[in-house]
């Protein structure tokens, strides 16, 4: 294999990452119990719920809302006014509108192999369980046709002449494949699906392992895009469904007890009812404001955090949340959400993963979780680790042996496939030399720190694979409000001209063109930028520019003061000041030059000069005294940057960094090393998968105990139980 070829395996490999963004009836005609049926039958035991009347007022004003206006076009609107309809007798809506050519769109998806079509059914699977009665007989037949004929895994036959576009290889679309197939095969055990052949009930019972498997690994080692503002809103909804319609017990509770875990995740790092957390995958579409984010609605609906209204009358983390009947809140978890007390909450999650370690022959995986064994390829591949050199005979054999080569993801890369199954050794090296690029979409073990306030709130990733490239990767943000908040990166291109939104693919604010090396310790930040990707050369398709930038839109904030490399800003009674090594400046735009959600004052804060910067970050707030001493007192800080020399292969060698806080101390932190704080070492990498005032979990611990003086919430998976105390 000559060096062309065997860059371009690699490159392949890296891109292979690229992601879209009842009981057991043998009743064919599908699921469809009244509410009375189903009322109070809630998963779980104890008393410790969110109050019964608040939640249901929270349901009723969500659908109030969604109800206002009927799209036919839409599912989730639809089951909107379904399911209020249902609730009140007075509530009358067209639902003759609701046609298969209203439809047209997502059954078209379905019949068509097209990517995030799985969401489509699982809304569809849920509007025909809760509501096929107010449906036209046609529409709930096209739907039935649709589903039965869906191809529910890779794993399965496609068609000849039929292209899979879908995307089954991330932590979401697994449960959503997985439950769509569940719940399909539940509702008709009897029917041969047309795509395999196969009965709904072999189709539901394969379904319900693989379901049990995920669940498993998330109570194992946790989530995989951690935090997520954009894809925990797809596991809500899959889990939320499983909970209300699985009439396995089993699959139900254990759903339930994973959900919980989703929900206290996203009550930990909400401040304003924004989820402005550090984001295992995120997208400069969402993250820029509360409102945008895809969990904003379901926060809302649950925690009632913001005044804000809700933006969308089809969030289906919302709807499916306001038609919930099985499914109820934990009161702690409510309770956390709206603690007000200054807190720390820091997370371990995911498994660790070397790309640059050393060739073996057998390599040692983490928790039991074999390289080798076919069985782990979706769990690995859920973690973007198709790049690893670890993975490479896995994945070349996985894609083979299902026929993948013909799908968007993989099939610019068939003509490789020869050379990687009579040469893997070397596409292994090829892979291990080229680890801080190709590991773009890779989501390894992390951990995070969050900081919150009444008034601010501080959360980062540490030490994430620093000074490699990055896809959707979001590492540390603050947070003041709904709007205002600030975070850097070091960007992969322009903005893109002539856009009306921020689309997936802006490397402008989304991910990185090289991640930073960030610590955190409470209220304060350091990230250094050191790039170890080429900006040029062959390997120009992983681009970055020569300096790094600040989201820092001044007209959201009540005050925005320069003063040298500081930039300070105050929201209501919050504050955060910001400093560059490099000395910044405010970006300008033409008119048209740039999508700018309608900003007319500076938001761009760039730092000129070279893609290796020194950043640092402190909140506070009006508790500790005004903004202008909250200012002053990190002017006057101690604040010592020294850069080291280049390293021998030419790339930035990063800086040392001493930050004498106002508030935590003394920061030390190199581009490697100790991070110290007033002379004493604070880890990296977390021993406890929670450790937070509510809970002090164990990592791979099987039980998870939350709680306070007022509530708790228990959930063993060994015992597969679920058990609340106290009062809402």
């Amino acid at each position: 294999m000559g060096p062309r070829g065997a860059l371009v395996l690699a490159v392949a490999i890296g891109l292979l990452t690229t992601a879209c963004t009842g009981s057991e009836s043998d009743d064919e005609s599908g699921s469809g119990e009244s509410r009375e049926s189903r009322s109070g039958d809630e998963i779980g035991t104890g008393d410790g719920y969110a109050d019964a009347a608040w939640f249901t007022e929270r349901q009723d004003d969500y659908l109030s809302f969604a109800s206002e206006e009927l799209d036919p076009t839409n599912a989730v609107n639809v089951m909107a006014h379904a399911e209020r309809a249902a609730r009140d007798d007075s509530f009358e809506w067209d639902s003759s509108a609701v046609t298969p050519e209203s439809l047209a769109d997502p059954l078209e998806a379905i019949a068509g192999w097209k990517d995030t079509s799985d969401f489509d059914v699982l809304y569809l699977v849920n509007l025909l369980y809760g509501y096929r009665d107010q449906l036209p007989d046609d529409t709930v037949t096209a739907i039935e046709e649709a589903l039965l004929g869906f191809e529910f895994w890779y794993t399965e036959p496609t068609p000849e002449g039929v292209v899979d576009e879908k995307y089954y290889w991330s932590e979401n679309h697994r449960i959503i494949f997985h439950t769509d197939e569940y719940l399909v095969g539940q509702a008709y055990p009897d029917e041969v699906f047309a795509n395999d052949g196969r009965t709904g009930a072999e189709h539901r019972d394969e379904a319900r392992d693989r379901i049990l498997r995920w669940l498993e690994e998330k109570a194992d080692v946790g989530f995989s895009e951690w935090h997520s503002d954009v894809y925990y809103q797809l596991d809500v909804a899959p889990l939320l469904t499983l909970v209300e319609w699985a009439d396995d017990p089993e699959i139900a509770t254990r759903a339930a007890m994973v959900l919980d875990l989703f929900l206290f995740d996203i009550a930990l790092h909400l401040h304003r009812g924004n989820n402005g957390s550090t984001h295992g995958r995120s997208y400069m579409k969402d993250k820029s404001k509360a409102t945008d984010q895809d969990v904003f609605g379901l926060a809302k609906l649950l925690f009632d955090d913001t005044d804000v209204a809700h933006p969308t009358r089809a969030s289906s983390g919302a709807m499916l949340l306001a038609r919930a009947q099985k499914y109820r809140l934990p009161e702690i978890v409510r309770r956390v959400a709206a603690a007000d007390e200054p807190m720390v909450d820091r997370e371990r999650m995911s498994v660790p993963i070397d790309l640059g370690a050393e060739i073996t022959a057998d390599p040692e995986a983490p928790y039991g979780y074999a390289y080798d064994d076919p069985a782990n390829v979706d769990f690995w591949w859920e973690r973007g680790a198709q790049p690893a050199w670890q993975l490479a005979r896995a994945t070349v054999d996985t894609i083979t042996e299902n026929d993948l080569w013909e799908t968007p993801t993989f099939s610019p890369f068939q003509v490789l496939r020869d050379i990687a199954e009579n040469d893997i050794e070397a596409a292994k090296t090829l892979v291990r030399g080229l680890a801080p690029h190709l590991t773009f979409a890779l989501l390894g073990e992390s951990n995070t720190v969050t900081y919150r306030t009444a008034d601010a709130m501080l959360s980062t990733a540490v030490d994430f694979r620093p000074g490699t490239y990055s896809d959707q990767h979001h590492i540390w943000q603050a947070t003041l409000d709904e709007e205002a908040i600030v975070f850097t990166t070091l960007p992969k291109n322009e903005p893109f001209p002539g856009e009306d939104s921020w689309p997936d693919r802006d490397g402008y604010w989304t991910g990185s063109g090289s991640l930073p090396r960030s610590v955190q310790q409470g209220a304060a930040g350091i990230s250094l930028y050191a790039p170890r990707t080429a900006a040029e050369g062959p390997l120009a398709g992983f681009d970055r520019l020569d300096y790094t930038h600040a989201w820092f839109p001044t007209e959201r904030f009540d005050e925005v003061v320069r003063a040298g490399q500081w930039t300070f800003g105050r929201k209501g009674d919050g504050y955060v000041g910001l400093w560059s090594w490099r000395t910044p400046q405010w970006r300008t735009y033409a008119p048209g030059e740039a999508f700018t959600d309608g900003l007319t004052e500076p938001f761009d804060l760039v730092a000129p000069g070279g893609p290796d910067n020194a950043w640092i970050v402190e909140v506070g707030d009006a508790s500790a005294g005004t903004f202008e001493e909250f200012q002053a007192g990190l002017a006057a800080a101690r604040l010592e940057v020294e850069p080291r020399p280049a390293t021998d292969e030419g790339f930035p060698g990063g800086f040392d960094v001493v930050f004498d806080s106002p508030t935590e101390g003394e920061m030390r932190v190199g581009q490697d090393g100790d991070f110290t704080v007033a002379g004493e070492e604070v880890p990296t990498r977390h021993d406890l998968r929670y450790d937070n005032p509510w809970a002090r979990v164990e990592f791979q611990s099987r039980v998870y105990d939350i709680g306070d003086d007022e509530a708790t919430l228990s959930l063993d998976f060994d015992e597969g139980t679920r058990t609340t105390s106290g009062a809402g």
